[in-house]
Parts: C-alpha cells; structure tokens; sequence
C-alpha cells in the first residue's frame, strides 16, 4: 500500500517543517501554532556529538572504514592493546563518540543518568536493554557471543552459568528503568545453551524458562512493559515461540506485558502475524505487536528479505495501519473474523510511516471507530529530528495528547555494546536517504544557534 500523501504544515522559527500523512484534510494557517525547531530541544554538546557521527553515517567514505574498525575491534581474540575495554585511548575515543551517541552507560549511575537526560527533553520513555547478546555471522556460519562468556563445560547439565549471568544482568536492567519505561530483552544473550535450543527452533531449558517467569513477574509488579528483541533468522524461530508462550501467559485483560517483535523487510511477516493473531484470538490473550523494519540484513539470508526497500516499506504500512484499522488477513473488515486484542508499538526512523499512522490512529478516535492502543519508538542517538517533530504533534492539534513516544537504548561494557554499534553503523550504510536527511537537519539547527540561519536562506535566493 502506498500512502496517499497529505501535508501537516506548521511554523517553526524562520521556516517551515513539512510531513507526510494519509488522512484527513491540511491544518489551516490560521490554526497552526509557532513552534520551535525540534532539534531546538538538544544540549549544544549532544548537537555537537550527533553532528560528528551523522557526518561519518553520511559519507561512505567514512563509514566503511569506520564499520571495519568496529568489526576487527569485536574480535574477542584481540590482544589488550587493541582490546576496546582495556586500552585507555582506544575506550575514550569510542566512548565520547559511538558510544555516548548511542548507549546509555557501562554502570548503572551513567544508564540513569543518560535516561533522565532524555526524560527531560520531552521523552515519554526508555526502553532498555542489556547489551549482552548472541550475533550469528555469515563469513563463518558460526554464532558469536558477545561479552564475556561463561565455561560451560562439565557442568550440571540443568544449570548453565550463562543463563544465570543473563538472568542476573537483566533484572538488574529492570531496576535501572521506571513504571512506564519498556524492558528490550536480548534473548540470545543467555549464551550457546539457549542459542542451540533457538536455533533448533524449540524452547530453551527449564532454567531458561525460570528465569523468564522471574523476569515478567518483576517488570509486571514495577509496571513495566517488555519487547522481545527481533533476531537474525538463525534463531528467530525459536525466540517467537519462547515469546508466544510468555504472551499466552502473561497477557491478560487486554493488555500486553510482552510484545513479539516483527521485521517487516521479511517476506514472511505477514503470515506469521496472521497465525498470532490467530493464537490469540482462539487463546482469549492480546498480542503485542511491535513493529520494525529489520535490523539484520548483515546476518540474515537475502531471499528470506524483500526485494526492494519500497516493498519494505508497504509492508511496514500495510501492517500498521491495517492493526489501527483493526483488519489484518481474514481478521477485522466487514466480512472478517473478529479482531483480537492488540497492543501496537511503531518502532521506526521512518517519519511518513509514523505520521501516517499517528494521524490515522487520531481520526478513528475522533470518529469513534475501533482501533488500538499505539507507542512510538526510535533509536538512541537515531533520528532526534522525527522523535521531537513526533512530540510537538500534541501542540499543532492543540489537544494535548500527541503522540508517545519513546528513544531504546542498550546499556553494558564497550565490549558487549560493540555489536549493537556495528548494526547501527550498517543501518547508516544502509539508509542512505535517511542518514543524509538526519545530517541536513542537524546542519541547519547548528547555523540557526550561531545566527547563521538568515544569511544562508538570503545566500540561496
């Protein structure tokens, strides 16, 4: 489906931004409220940072390089000199740029710190993760634990001190966050006992499944919400069916403590929706739905991803506005089945999805008809630009109300954090029209700040 385009307009200082949606008529001029820029919101020194990186994502000329820094660095077979965590010069270069950019903190003083920080530019939550995870890499056909993994060998064969650490390191990551914030759980972190189990597509042990049951029961009992964390291909199956199983428990009365993620590059999304909306509705629990486009287009097989981005990106719309729409497969619309109970949660960098959606969502609200519960997510460090515009929704409708939304971050060591900074560097290489759009932006709310704003736009006349 391709949306239809309509104009949102509204002021800012000294220009005007402009956004996609399907629905509904354009603001008039005389109702649109002056607002600041959104970048307007970030410290000058995030601008700074953000400005450097957005200037390396942007060049492939940079980013290439950059990327096969960061690919040689994870390497645990490194020697100290080049390990990230205990060479001194080596740790302070990555930390004061990819890192700070894009996680939370290697304690837990720094996470809280970095979360209260985007708390108070206007962010409704955090969702967060612990950095530990499995990475499957293609080159070798081997999966690649990261952080520091535990001897499992001649141990008693019902306990696994990986997934004990796992355990461990999670709940302490529900501690770090509030009521409200989401818990991202990293599943292939539990290291290769868990991972051989996923990858055979079956549930993981007794222990496994323990430690899961603690962790819903603890982010339940401090109201917060958990995403399980879509994965390369390898081992998704077995992580969907360990989710299934934790949503048939867990949500009740229709609202969703666990969310299954769901990559919409992938061909086969669309059925795999349909059979959990399927379980759901025979099973009487509300699905949670998270949507992404995908992150793993380095580890997963290419025939199982779509061919082009555009078919991505229908695939994305399809899905989200068909859940507001309540009307998926042989669910919902005139002559469907009844529609299950959904808790939907848009993660996306992409701003003509999300204010599509959004304005979708608030015109069946407005109508009175049907529709669900929806949250908005992007990235730490990752399209600042559409998460503010998101967030000033609520004044140029001037109810008060706006959007949700929330920035995911990951928190852990240098060495357990470098797997997600490389898939954020290749999900730079790989947006390029995205990346390019996020430097633009970050460009001209450094020349508004120096008072260069007037003299440019005088300049291009």
């Amino acid at each position: 489906m391709t949306l239809k385009p309509m104009q949102i307009r509204y002021k800012v200082i000294q220009h005007q931004i402009r956004c996609n949606s399907t629905i509904g008529a354009p603001l008039s001029k005389a109702s649109v409220p002056t607002l600041r820029p959104p970048l307007a919101v970030l410290p000058t020194g995030t601008l700074l940072r953000s400005l450097l990186v957005s200037a390396i994502s942007s060049n492939r000329h940079l980013l290439l390089p950059s990327l096969s820094i960061l690919s040689y660095l994870s390497d645990p077979r490194r020697g100290a000199l080049l390990s990230v965590d205990r060479n001194p010069v080596l740790h302070a270069i990555l930390k004061k740029t990819f890192y700070e950019q894009f996680c939370a903190g290697e304690n837990a003083t720094e996470t809280k710190k970095s979360m209260e920080k985007l708390k108070q530019l206007g962010i409704r939550g955090i969702i967060l993760t612990y950095a530990r995870e499995t990475v499957f890499d293609h080159k070798t056909n081997k999966a690649q634990p990261q952080g520091h993994i535990l001897d499992e060998k001649n141990i008693d064969g019902n306990y696994c001190p990986n997934i004990e650490a796992w355990r461990k390191g999670t709940l302490e990551t529900i501690d770090l966050i509030s009521e409200g914030d989401y818990l991202a759980l990293k599943l292939s972190g539990a290291g290769p006992v868990a991972i051989e189990a996923f990858n055979a597509g079956e549930l993981p042990s007794q222990q496994m499944m323990d430690a899961l049951d603690e962790i819903c029961i603890r982010s339940r009992n401090r109201k917060v919400q958990i995403l399980v964390d879509a994965e390369s291909q390898h081992f998704q199956r077995g992580i969907a069916r360990v989710t299934l199983e934790l949503m048939r428990k867990y949500n009740r009365e229709g609202h969703a403590l666990v969310y299954n993620t769901y990559q919409a590059y992938l061909k086969s999304t669309p059925k795999l929706i349909e059979e959990h909306l399927e379980a759901a509705s025979k099973e009487g629990f509300t699905l949670g739905l998270k949507l992404v486009r995908g992150a793993y287009i380095a580890s997963d097989e290419r025939a199982l991803i779509h061919d082009t981005k555009l078919d991505t990106d229908n695939a994305y719309n399809n899905i989200a506005q068909g859940a507001l729409k309540q009307h998926i497969g042989n669910f919902g619309g005139a002559d469907g089945r009844p529609f299950p109970s959904v808790n939907l949660f848009l993660a996306s960098h992409n701003k003509e999805s999300l204010f599509a959606a959004y304005e979708l969502y608030r015109q069946r609200l407005n109508s009175n008809l049907p529709t669900v519960p929806v949250r908005f997510g992007q990235l730490h460090g990752m399209s600042d630009e559409v998460s503010f515009s998101l967030i000033q929704l609520k004044d140029v409708y001037n109810d008060n109300v706006g959007p949700e939304v929330y920035k995911c971050s990951t928190w852990g060591s240098m060495r357990e954090c470098l797997a997600y900074l490389i898939r954020r560097a290749i999900e730079n290489r790989d947006a390029v029209s995205r990346t390019n759009d996020e430097y633009s932006a970050l460009k001209a709310e450094l020349r508004r700040r120096l008072g260069f704003s007037s003299w440019f736009s005088s300049a291009s006349h």
